[in-house]
């Protein structure tokens, strides 16, 4: 990921991120993907309505989806309101696709969304990591990165 794309993310209004993906996957590689949704739902996104947790992505016919993700129904939507947990197309080139469907292929790799922007044109984008699953005992090592960091930041506050 360049700088350019790092401010972009940055000066977005809407960042939904994956909190719990970080603790439960190590990232080996990063993508950013369009998504195709319909009126309300960029509607809802727009405010913020929307949730990564347990999300995850998987090929069918060639194409990527994601699975579980939660966009709220729009509140001033009518009868053609989305409903809010159906599978969506994940926009991938063809190169990247097949890369990811290879890497998928290998046992305990996945494919997890980590974060949800609107980008400059006003395109909802999502982030995702071909991941791999951590152990018991990576967890307990990132939280004990997590706290020592803590740890120093605190110390250098009190000198």
């Amino acid at each position: 990921m360049n700088k350019e794309q790092q401010e972009i993310r940055k000066k977005s209004p809407i960042q939904i991120r994956n909190k719990k993906a970080s603790f439960e996957y190590l990232f080996v590689d990063d993508y950013t993907a369009g998504i195709v949704l319909t009126g309300t739902e960029i509607k809802s996104i727009r405010l913020g309505k929307a949730s990564l947790v347990d999300t995850y992505c998987y090929f069918a016919n060639g194409e990527l989806w994601v699975k579980g993700m939660n966009i709220s129904p729009y509140f001033y939507g009518s009868f053609n309101n989305h409903s809010a947990k159906r599978d969506r197309k994940l926009l991938l080139n063809r190169r990247e696709l097949r890369k990811l469907q290879e890497a998928t292929k290998a046992v305990g790799f996945t494919i997890v969304p980590t974060l949800l922007f609107i980008d400059t044109n006003g395109r909802a984008k999502l982030d995702i990591s071909l991941a791999r699953g951590k152990k018991e005992f990576d967890k307990r090592q990132t939280l004990k990165e997590k706290e020592d960091r803590r740890e120093m930041d605190r110390a250098r506050k009190n000198f």
